[in-house]
C-alpha cells in the first residue's frame, strides 16, 4: 500500500531550488533562503500567492545571532505576506523534519501547496562555536568541552564496530573506500563543496594532508562545515512545472533514546525502524530502489546505513562495497551526489538537499550525475548519533 492508497491523496514534489554548498562568504542566510525559495516556486510553475504554508528547517544552536528565520522566505514576494511560516529544528535532520511537516499539512488538507526550505550558515563561526553547537545534539556531551567534537562521538561508534565485527582489522580501509567513492561522485555535482577525486589510497592512509581527527576517523572520513540551502514545493496535484513531478510514495520517522547507555552503539535501531516504516508505507523493498541518498556525516555512518536499511546483515556492510552494490553502476547506488562527505553538510539544508538531488535523478535532470532512467529513490537523514531518523521513498510519475 502506497501513501496515496493509504491517505487517498498525493504528495508531489513539483519544484525545487538548490544553492552551491561551501564557504559562501558573499551569501547571508536570507540571500540563500530567498534564492532557493524563488527557484523552487518558479520551477514548480506556481505563483507566490499560491503558497499556503512555509516550513524552514534550520539547526543554528548559537552559530548565528539570528535564530528566528521562519519569515525570511516571505522576502521572495509581497504576495507571501501573512502566509504561515514555521521554523523546524531536529538537529542534522531539520531539513527532513521540515519536509515531513509539509507533507503532513498536505495530508491533513490544511494546505494544497507548501514551500519547504532547509538552510544553514556555518563557515563564518569559529571551530569552537560550531563544535559546541553540534555537541548540543548529544545528551552526554552537551555543554562540555571536547577537542574532537562530534567526530569523537562517531569515532567511538567506529571503535565499537571494530571491536564487535572487525577481527581482520580492515575497517579503516572500508571507510576509506566509502570516502573515495563519495569524493569521486562529488566531482560530477555542480553544487558540491569538495569536487576532487582523492582516490582510495589517499583516503585510506593517514598523512599530513589526511590526519587523524579522532582515531580511527581521518579528515577524509568527515563531512565539512558548510553553508548552503535547498528548497522544494510540495503540492497535492501536478502544477505544470518545469519538469514532471515526483511522488512521495512513503515516509518514516523514528527516534531513539537520547542517553548513550540506552542505545546499542552499532545497531542504529531507530534508523532501521524509519527505513522499515517508509518502505512499508510505500509497499516496496530495497530491491525496488534505484538509488539512495543517505546521511554520511562520517563514513562509519554510511557503513551502518547499509546495515540499517537491510542491504547487508549487521557487521557485513563491507560486502556492499566489495561486491560493488553501492557504486554508480551497482544494484543500489548510494550517494551519487557525493553525499554529505563531498557535497557538504550545512546541517539544516541537508535533508531538503537530499530530496532535491533524488528528485533530479527521477526526472532525468541530474546532469553529469544522472543514472540510467531511475524510477524510485530513497532519502535517509538523521540527527545526532542515530537519534532523529527520517526516510522518504520517492517515485517518478
Amino acid at each position: 500500500m502506497s501513501l496515496k492508497e493509504q491517505f487517498g491523496k498525493d504528495v508531489l514534489i513539483t519544484g525545487w531550488g538548490h544553492s552551491r554548498f561551501g564557504k559562501l562568504v558573499d551569501e547571508t542566510l536570507e540571500s540563500l533562503i530567498v534564492q532557493v525559495a524563488t527557484d523552487a516556486i518558479s520551477t514548480a510553475g506556481v505563483e507566490p500567492s499560491q503558497i499556503d504554508e512555509v516550513y524552514v528547517g534550520q539547526f543554528n544552536a548559537g552559530m548565528m545571532p539570528l535564530a528566528f528565520p521562519s519569515s525570511l522566505a516571505l522576502q521572495v514576494s509581497p504576495d507571501l505576506a501573512n502566509v504561515p511560516a514555521t521554523r523546524v529544528e531536529n538537529a542534522c535532520a531539520s531539513g527532513s523534519a521540515a519536509f515531513q511537516q509539509g507533507t503532513k499539512s498536505l495530508l491533513a488538507g490544511t494546505a494544497r501547496t507548501v514551500l519547504v526550505i532547509g538552510a544553514e550558515k556555518m563557515t563564518h563561526a569559529g571551530a569552537d562555536v560550531v563544535g559546541a553547537a553540534l555537541l548540543g545534539a548529544d545528551y552526554d556531551m552537551a555543554g562540555k568541552q571536547s577537542t574532537t567534537g562530534f567526530t569523537g562521538l562517531f569515532a567511538e561508534v567506529a571503535k565499537h564496530y571494530a571491536k564487535r565485527y572487525d577481527a581482520a582489522g580492515s575497517l579503516g580501509d572500508v571507510l576509506g573506500s566509502i570516502a573515495a567513492k563519495n569524493h569521486r561522485n562529488g566531482v560530477d555535482n555542480p553544487y558540491a563543496q569538495l569536487r576532487k577525486d582523492l582516490g582510495e589510497e589517499f583516503c585510506r592512509t593517514v598523512s599530513d594532508k589526511n590526519p587523524l581527527v579522532a582515531d580511527p576517523l581521518r579528515r577524509t572520513d568527515c563531512s565539512p562545515v558548510s553553508d548552503g540551502a535547498a528548497a522544494v514545493v510540495l503540492s497535492a496535484s501536478p502544477t505544470g512545472g518545469a519538469t514532471a513531478p515526483v511522488r512521495l510514495a512513503g515516509f518514516g520517522q523514528a527516534n531513539d533514546f537520547f542517553p548513550t547507555d540506552r542505545r546499542d552503539p552499532t545497531a542504529f535501531e531507530a534508523t532501521r525502524a524509519s527505513w522499515q516504516r517508509a518502505l512499508a508505507m510505500a509497499g516496496v523493498g530495497l530491491e525496488d530502489l534505484d538509488l539512495a541518498e543517505v546521511h554520511d556525516c562520517f563514513t562509519i555512518a554510511e557503513l551502518l546505513m547499509y546495515e540499517a536499511m537491510g542491504l547487508t546483515a549487521p557487521g557485513e556492510g563491507a560486502r556492499a562495497l566489495e561486491e560493488g552494490w553501492v557504486y554508480k553502476d551497482g544494484k543500489l547506488p548510494v550517494n551519487v551526489s557525493g553525499g554529505l562527505k563531498a557535497k557538504g553538510h550545512p546541517v539544516g539544508a541537508t535533508g531538503v538537499s537530499q530530496h532535491v538531488l533524488a528528485a533530479m535523478q527521477l526526472t532525468g535532470t541530474a546532469g553529469d550525475m544522472q543514472l540510467a532512467a531511475p524510477r524510485r529513490a530513497a532519502v535517509q537523514n538523521m540527527g545526532g548519533v542515530g537519534i532523529a531518523n527520517y526516510v522518504s521513498i520517492l517515485e517518478a510519475v
